[in-house]
């Protein structure tokens, strides 16, 4: 588990030899790897621990992005527009992962860079999501899988993870504050 300071270069080339990184977020610190490395994805379930009925989520750079990856309609693209770049995941269709354009320049650089990320809290499923580098670091330190890559921005500004919206039905339904 290296740990450096936020690189884009560094970070986009991690990204592509299917590395799983810890990286400052517009909320939390989160767990990253491309969305469509199928062996990536496993490894962030080991790191974090987390049970496989729970989906992973994804970031994309911005609402086109996000079409490429599930059907959106015109009300549905509507809402998104008020509320990303932000702290909502969005969620289109029972069983498939939320959807969430992060309000963070540095991870929509790396996006534009590399494409879709999976994404979820770097911290043990069970465990609290933290802004604090230290408690990220301890979270992992002595684990048997660990991430490949620390991007390590200081602490972040006090949050919580985002809101998960579903817009499966007629009306947005909030399933997390």
């Amino acid at each position: 588990m290296e740990v450096i300071s936020p690189d884009l270069k560094r970070a986009a080339r991690a990204i592509e030899n299917g590395d799983v990184l810890v990286c400052p977020t517009d909320t939390v610190y989160g767990l990253i790897c491309d969305a469509e490395n199928k062996k990536a994805v496993e490894k962030i379930y080991k790191i974090k621990q987390r049970p496989k009925n729970k989906l992973i989520p994804i970031f994309t750079s911005d609402i086109k992005m996000a079409k490429k990856l599930t059907k959106i309609n015109s009300r549905q693209e509507k809402f998104l527009k008020q509320v990303w770049p932000g702290p909502v995941t969005a969620v289109f269709h029972y069983k498939k992962p939320g959807i969430r354009v992060p309000n963070h320049k540095f991870l929509l650089h790396l996006i534009k860079r590399v494409g879709p990320l999976a994404e979820t809290s770097a911290n043990i499923s069970g465990q609290p999501p933290t802004t604090k580098i230290k408690e990220v670091l301890k979270y992992f330190k002595a684990r048997k899988y660990q991430p490949d890559l620390v991007l390590d921005a200081g602490d972040l500004k006090p949050a919580k993870p985002s809101q998960v919206i579903d817009l499966t039905g007629p009306e947005p339904v909030i399933l997390r504050k």
